[in-house]
């Protein structure tokens, strides 16, 4: 970037972890201009592109694209990285922000690993298997507990319970788990709810 920009018409920045990378521009010209050479650059040192995760996204504010002022999350441009899908909303004081959920990709991921291990370890005590499930859930918050992706958290743990009942209701074919049955264990074996970890808020309160 830094041969790049001395190039360009306006500013851009790079958001860069591992593998993944994002380039931004302020000038679309400019975007199209280095995506036009990226391929051809990343060839030189033997490195290719990504052909799904590679594309030009008009991120602009739905202000400055002219969004009609609705409370709904613009879906017109949104792009993964990291595991989260960047879009813009509105914020309780009503301004254009951008806000993270959790990735489709990631979470079905999550939700496939969390039955893979239900279905394997369904014979264990349950105490050790709301211990290990617990400490999956806080790896789980820890990542994804982002501001404004309260959502996706609690339904990532209503995905983990469901799971857990369904391998705990095939582990005897006498003892049938009921949905009746399921809740007195849980209040019994309570799983972590979701939560926050990573606030904007107390950031922006604690710079």
């Amino acid at each position: 970037m830094t041969e790049v920009k001395p190039r360009l018409k306006g500013r851009a920045f790079v958001v860069r972890y591992a593998d993944d990378v994002a380039l931004g521009f302020e000038q679309e010209e400019d975007a199209r201009r280095v995506m036009a050479v990226l391929a051809e650059r990343f060839g030189r040192y033997g490195l290719t592109l990504h052909p799904q995760k590679t594309r030009l996204v008009d991120f602009r504010s739905p202000a400055r694209r002219g969004g009609r002022g609705d409370n709904e999350p613009h879906t017109g441009s949104s792009f993964d990285m990291l595991g989260f899908t960047h879009f813009w909303a509105r914020s309780r004081k009503g301004r254009w922000v951008v806000k993270r959920k959790t990735a489709k990709s990631r979470f079905g991921r999550a939700v496939k690993r969390i039955a893979q291990w239900c279905r394997k370890f369904r014979h264990r005590p349950v105490t050790e298997q709301q211990r290990a499930l617990n400490r999956k859930l806080q790896g789980h918050y820890a990542y994804y507990g982002v501001t404004g992706n309260g959502r996706a958290l609690n339904r990532f743990r209503r995905m983990v319970e469901r799971s857990w009942r369904t391998w705990l209701n095939r582990r005897s074919q006498r003892s049938r788990m009921t949905w009746e049955r399921f809740k007195r264990l849980l209040e019994r074996y309570p799983l972590m709810p979701g939560r926050v970890v990573h606030s904007v808020y107390r950031r922006a309160a604690n710079p």
